[in-house]
């Protein structure tokens, strides 16, 4: 028999006898393979029922109740539009407590902190705002900017240092270089005038075509 043959052989053998073994393994702990495939089976069919009976119904209510918070909002009237109106709106804050594992509540927490901030209450402000959980490359770094500003308002500087420089963070080529600006205002009333500079040479350096690029040139040379 050639050597080839024979490797042929050898790996039927081997296909074969590990055949043997599965169906060995299966036939032993059938009962325990179809208790898992049906708890499998109930866990998906769960999932599939909360999301189409429970979460996909709720969140049709929670934005039908943020399309009324939001006329509110864009009529400047922030108490009503983070309280409700009493009759047919909840408000932007029960809204996020009502619904709040829907995009809808989560939105909610973000339009409940800008409520507070314009109404002037900055700590609770702060609260909502940090809740809420977005990844788009605007309003989730302006929500991070307003956080600063918040704590701006409460003279917290050092905080504010740190919201405004994480917002700058994003590289967005809009709100990058704002941000930079104002952490480098604050940098300066705080006496730290190398990381002032650092801020506004990076604006001039990475944001050249930025509105705040277009008179950096002046803070440079005044802290220089």
């Amino acid at each position: 028999m050639s050597k080839k043959v024979q490797k042929t052989a050898d790996e039927f053998e081997n296909v074969e006898h590990a055949l043997t073994s599965s169906e060995a393994f299966i036939e032993k702990y059938q009962k325990q393979i179809l208790y898992g495939l049906g708890a499998v089976a109930v866990i998906v069919v769960a999932v599939l029922a909360i999301n189409n009976f429970y979460v996909a119904p709720r969140q049709n209510a929670a934005a039908n109740e943020m399309y009324k918070s939001q006329a509110y909002f864009a009529a400047d009237s922030f108490r009503v539009a983070l309280e409700g109106d009493g009759i047919e709106s909840i408000g932007f804050e029960e809204i996020s407590s009502e619904y709040s594992m829907t995009p809808s509540g989560n939105l909610a927490k973000a339009y409940a902190g800008i409520c507070y901030f314009n109404l002037g209450d900055y700590e609770q402000a702060v609260k909502f705002l940090s809740q809420y959980d977005g990844d788009d490359q605007y309003f989730s770094i302006s929500v991070i900017g307003l956080i600063g500003d918040c704590y701006a308002e409460m003279n917290e500087p050092k905080n504010a240092i740190k919201f405004f420089s994480k917002a700058a963070d994003s590289k967005n080529d809009v709100l990058a270089p704002y941000y930079l600006k104002k952490a480098a205002t604050l940098l300066e009333l705080e006496g730290d005038k190398e990381k002032a500079l650092k801020n506004y040479q990076a604006i001039k350096d990475s944001y050249p075509m930025s509105a705040e690029a277009q008179e950096v040139d002046k803070y440079i040379a005044r802290l220089q």
